[in-house]
């Protein structure tokens, strides 16, 4: 089949899951164009062809926080700069491609194209979660207004998608129709890794203006393995805290063989984390739904802790619950990424079917 592939750049997560789905389909034998914004592009162009450079929606953060002002004036800024570049990349893919079916991970522009051209869309991300599922209340507690806000967005983004395959290593208390729940897609240096036991943390922050962090970690006399809180070319050694570089394979050792990991509320290191069974402490940007949401599912789960800011005794509490979060984590079980694919490879031949489709429609 062709294949229209949409991939949002707001974070890394959402182009490293999308090249997993993307190496299978073109294993598979389908023909892929792909519309991708931010970073994701440079990413995906360094491992496959037909990548074309639109633009997406970013977020705006300062000191762990999402600044909703700036955000707004950025993107309707940029936008109106990107969108003829959007629109021409529009026509180019119906002159040239002629896709028979899109797949979006939270992408626009490839959603629009599909709803003009009836064409089957499926959306594959994590943060169909938000709207797709019915969530206990205490995981809403306190954040009732982001988390309306949140949902409305997420449903206006992507309505009406032919099936939802929404990525999360928890489960709500129910689903909407034609929505199909798989663990997280997991990169293939994830699935080769082998956890071992030490003794250091691994800590990822990259938001500028949080050199307090520092400070509490230095206090814990714990050895912290950090990137992202700094920008350096080698490692500095400041007593127990080793400053890193970031290099993916260092990373990926580093977090096989943590003790635990503390870091924010992204979606990928948390289901990273949780695939090798390393507690995590999740310090969620403040007014990002998204990941307050995975911080407290996160701890509802025993798998960690979730807190508004690291201090000393937040810190001092993860630690000391690292022990009951290993037991939870024990339990926890994922065959790479067979259930995700193997599911998406059925749709496309119900799709790719002429009967079959005119029986659903």
């Amino acid at each position: 089949m062709r294949i229209l592939y949409g991939v949002v750049g707001e974070g890394m997560g959402h182009a490293m899951r999308s090249r997993v789905v993307l190496d299978h389909l073109v294993e598979r034998g389908h023909e892929v164009e792909v519309m991708a914004s931010g970073r994701a592009v440079d990413y995906l162009r360094r491992r496959f062809a037909g990548i074309n450079r639109i633009h997406g929606f970013h977020i705006v953060t300062e000191e762990n926080r999402m600044r909703r002002g700036k955000t707004l004036w950025s993107n309707a800024l940029k936008g109106a700069l990107g969108v003829p570049r959007n629109v021409a990349a529009y026509f180019r893919l119906i002159d040239d491609f002629e896709p028979e079916v899109v797949i979006s991970d939270f992408e626009s522009w490839t959603y629009y194209y599909a709803k003009t051209h009836r064409l089957p869309v499926l959306s594959v991300d994590n943060m169909q979660i938000i709207n797709r599922g019915t969530h206990p209340p205490e995981v809403i507690q306190g954040e009732r207004v982001p988390f309306e806000l949140a949902r409305a967005l997420i449903k206006a983004k992507l309505p009406f998608c032919d099936h939802y395959f929404v990525t999360t290593f928890f489960r709500p208390l129910s689903l909407k129709p034609r929505t199909t729940l798989v663990p997280p897609i997991l990169r293939p240096e994830i699935l080769r890794a082998s956890p071992t036991r030490g003794d250091h943390l691994l800590v990822y922050q990259n938001i500028a203006g949080f050199e307090r962090l520092a400070e509490t970690l230095r206090a814990s006399g714990v050895e912290c393995r950090i990137y992202g809180l700094r920008k350096v070319e080698r490692e500095q050694i400041d007593r127990n805290l080793r400053f890193r570089p970031f290099d993916e394979a260092q990373f990926i050792e580093d977090l096989a063989s943590a003790r635990g990991v503390v870091g924010q509320g992204g979606f990928t290191l948390m289901s990273e984390a949780v695939y090798l069974r390393k507690p995590m402490l999740s310090v969620p940007i403040r007014g990002q739904f998204e990941q307050i949401l995975n911080a407290r599912y996160l701890e509802r789960e025993g798998y960690g802790h979730a807190a508004s800011s690291i201090d000393g005794p937040a810190l001092s509490a993860f630690l000391d619950a690292i022990p009951g979060c290993d037991e939870r984590l024990s339990r926890y079980q994922q065959d790479g990424n067979r259930e995700l694919l193997g599911a998406l490879d059925d749709h496309l031949a119900r799709l790719g079917d002429p009967p079959a489709r005119e029986a659903a429609s």
